[in-house]
């Protein structure tokens, strides 16, 4: 897998990183979507330089002009529900997009740490021979994207696949490296330090479902 460590630079994105994570700052539910979804116009301008090209003539009011287009036809995928402000932004960009929405939840059957992935609903495009776009804010455990992963197969083969989080565990991506297949890239805005007892991101941000979008039950 072709991992990409995108906060080794100073940009912007370390600015919107910051004000994800900050107590004083998050819990503006309207502020931290907008930010999301910018960290994910940026990440999708990165992400943007894998992709194939073509080239094409336009014309102008004043004559032709050579220039490129991106030739891949995309189909972003977000997980459910922390992923939709992160997939609009990168909607935003690639605004000609195919989309798919699919749910991953952890499931503690014995009300403690211990739980497993269900992925229940899914609602997504044609994959098949197309460049697969999988979004979703957080990489702790990787047992969620691995499940979607693996749901989305069942229903296609993608060209390329790329999978976009903004913030990730080294656990995470230890076990994205067993689970997917060399070609996959990842996508990362930043690298934190481990998972706590629980299996959260430490220092991470919180849980970004419920800062976005409201406690649930």
């Amino acid at each position: 897998m072709q991992i990409h460590y995108l906060s080794e630079k100073n940009s912007i994105l370390n600015h919107f990183l910051g004000e994800i994570r900050a107590v004083n700052i998050h819990k503006d539910a309207m502020r931290f979507r907008r930010n999301i979804e910018r960290i994910g116009e940026i990440m999708s301008y990165e992400l943007s330089q894998q992709l194939k090209y073509e080239s094409i003539e336009i014309q102008t009011p004043l004559g032709i002009k050579e220039t490129t287009k991106i030739a891949d036809k995309i189909v972003i995928c977000s997980i459910l529900r922390a992923g939709l402000a992160m997939h609009l932004g990168f909607l935003n960009y690639f605004d000609q997009a195919e989309n798919g929405f699919i749910s991953a939840y952890r499931h503690h059957p014995a009300n403690d740490d211990n739980f497993e992935i269900r992925v229940e609903y899914q609602a997504i495009a044609d994959i098949n021979n197309k460049c697969l776009l999988l979004v979703d804010p957080m990489l702790a455990t990787g047992q969620s994207i691995v499940a979607v992963y693996n749901k989305l197969m069942e229903h296609g083969n993608p060209e390329t696949i790329h999978i976009a989080v903004i913030i990730a565990a080294p656990e995470g991506i230890a076990y994205l490296e067993k689970q997917l297949p060399e070609n996959c890239h990842l996508w990362i805005g930043a690298l934190d330090e481990k998972l706590n007892e629980h299996s959260y991101i430490i220092p991470g941000l919180g849980d970004a479902g419920d800062l976005a979008y409201g406690i649930k039950l």
